[in-house]
């Protein structure tokens, strides 16, 4: 019952990996790991220079925004309690 339509199913599949498996096994130049990044390796390295902020060299040493980003929403909760209170 179910036999032609598995054959014609194979079929298919023998004909198109047939007819497209010569250009997709081929891996060209352009498709290296470092072309797609678009990394050429002209930025510089090393610790910190990862970051999307700078961290030496600021007019507000760094300690201060991050201690204001991490300690306002952790004190937040107890200031409300206290003024609850």
């Amino acid at each position: 019952m179910y036999a032609p339509i598995i054959a014609r199913t194979a079929l298919r599949a023998t004909i198109r990996r047939g007819a497209n498996f010569e250009a997709t096994s081929r891996r060209g130049f352009s498709s290296s790991q470092i072309v797609r990044s678009g990394d050429h390796g002209h930025h510089p390295e090393g610790p910190y220079h990862n970051l999307p902020f700078k961290v030496h060299n600021r007019k507000i040493p760094f300690v201060i925004p991050f201690s204001i980003f991490f300690l306002v929403p952790f004190l937040t909760p107890f200031g409300m309690a206290a003024l609850a209170m």
